[in-house]
């Protein structure tokens, strides 16, 4: 590749990023905003604002940004109120999609989602028909260097459910109210943290062993995610490494 075709690519991948990194920005500051509002803009009597604080510092959203946005949730500085929403739906191959967003508008979001769902070859579903299948927990990332016999004694020491591995890390599951403390334990054993958030874990996987339903549903959860209301998509499918590489090579 040519110096200034390679510098092209660079730049070309560095304003999408740059672009996806404001709009991260945007979402992360949301839900420190709204976990302060619901619970109080104390960090040690509020463990969701706790975890949602740590998750902006992870990716390094300035602390004055995030110390308005709890006092905008506290009511001591003026802003925008959002509320928390939530979508059920299916992608292609019968996957089941559960959306978590934060809005001002909550008329507008729900007809963006449902058209977003149309769009890219899903369906919107009525409130309960998919929520059933997945259940709020922490989830801990590990870097991957870090031995296994380690790892699972500090966790199970920290209170948390399951350690897995995935890829090149490790996966640590706690409930939900655990998630900061599970960290802070597992951070002083001395292992390193790279994030620390609350999902929805599905209870059950959909095998996706094609190419063509793995792209498919792939379109509906970047389409709904790219959303800037939407904070969290989920889904019950599974893509083996072989299909993933086919879908990498693309």
């Amino acid at each position: 590749m040519s110096g200034h075709s390679k510098w092209a690519t660079i730049k070309h991948k560095k304003g999408a990023a740059d672009k996806a990194r404001g709009k991260l920005f945007a979402k992360l500051i949301r839900q420190v905003e709204v976990a302060s509002r619901e619970g109080g803009g104390d960090l040690d009597s509020n463990a969701t604002l706790r975890t949602m604080y740590q998750k902006a510092r992870d990716s390094s959203v300035p602390l004055d940004t995030i110390e308005r946005a709890i006092k905008r949730g506290t009511g001591e500085l003026e802003g925008v109120t959002y509320e928390a929403v939530h979508y059920e739906g299916y992608a292609p191959a019968g996957v089941a999609i559960y959306v978590e967003g934060l809005t001002d508008n909550r008329n507008r979001t729900g007809a963006e989602i449902r058209s977003l769902f149309s769009k890219s070859g899903g369906s919107l579903a009525e409130p309960g028909a998919v929520a059933w299948q997945f259940e709020r927990k922490g989830v801990v990332i590990v870097d991957g260097e870090v031995e296994e016999d380690e790892l699972m004694m500090l966790a199970i020491e920290a209170g948390a459910e399951d350690v897995a591995r995935e890829g090149d890390i490790w996966r640590v599951t706690t409930e939900a109210t655990e998630t900061n403390n599970v960290r802070t334990e597992i951070e002083a054993g001395g292992v390193t943290v790279v994030s620390a958030d609350l999902t929805m874990l599905p209870q059950n996987l959909l095998q996706l062993d094609n190419v063509s339903d793995a792209k498919q549903v792939l379109k509906v959860i970047d389409a709904l995610d790219d959303h800037d209301d939407v904070q969290g998509v989920y889904a019950n499918f599974d893509v083996p490494d072989s299909v993933m590489a086919e879908l990498s090579a693309d």
